[in-house]
């Protein structure tokens, strides 16, 4: 009886571990980030109505206003995140933008979606486990995008900035320079 019992434990065993695999390969992860789309970003591009930023994210949080220029916060929400994004308005247009994005959004996945959109970046450079990567001038528009890695790879921000005529951007700081000053002011 008690060989009998073995056999029946054994095969009880392996019926269990069959379910489990069968179980975990049938199972779909998605990284959080993997429903987010640029297109949700696109609303803040440079040259978006101000008008229409607010009627599609309501509140617009006033940050700072200085030399015709004014600086908002709106708040993205979907299922998974929320985080802001800062938008420079001038004259009721956006100039640029300033997305904070979730820590636990995969590097990965938003860099790749980066370079399917706008092709390999034109400037690359890693300052202590920081990268960034800047897009110069793809319709009148530069892109940066920054993510670091701990144990795991995550983005910490993405910006688009209007670029003028002669290819610069224009005569107002960018709000990536201004935030970066601001944290590193922080930091001290």
């Amino acid at each position: 009886m008690t060989l009998l019992m073995k056999k029946l434990n054994q095969i009880l065993f392996f019926i269990g571990c069959f379910f489990f695999i069968v179980q975990d390969a049938a199972a779909k992860v998605d990284p959080p980030n993997y429903e987010f789309s640029l297109t949700e970003l696109e609303t803040f591009a440079p040259g978006a109505s101000f008008e229409s930023l607010k009627t599609k994210y309501g509140k617009a949080f006033p940050v700072k206003s200085s030399d015709g220029s004014k600086v908002y916060k709106f708040y993205v929400a979907q299922i998974r995140y929320k985080f802001p994004v800062y938008v420079q308005i001038v004259n009721d247009k956006v100039i640029d933008f300033y997305a904070t994005l979730p820590t636990y959004f995969l590097h990965d996945v938003f860099h790749q979606s980066l370079i399917n959109k706008l092709g390999k970046q034109d400037f690359y450079q890693l300052v202590e486990k920081n990268a960034i990567y800047i897009w110069n001038n793809k319709n009148g528009v530069k892109h940066i995008y920054s993510g670091t890695c701990t144990i795991t790879c995550f983005p910490l921000y993405y910006s688009q900035i209007k670029v003028g005529q002669s290819g610069k951007t224009d005569s107002l700081r960018p709000l990536v320079e201004t935030i970066s000053k601001i944290e590193a002011a922080q930091k001290q």
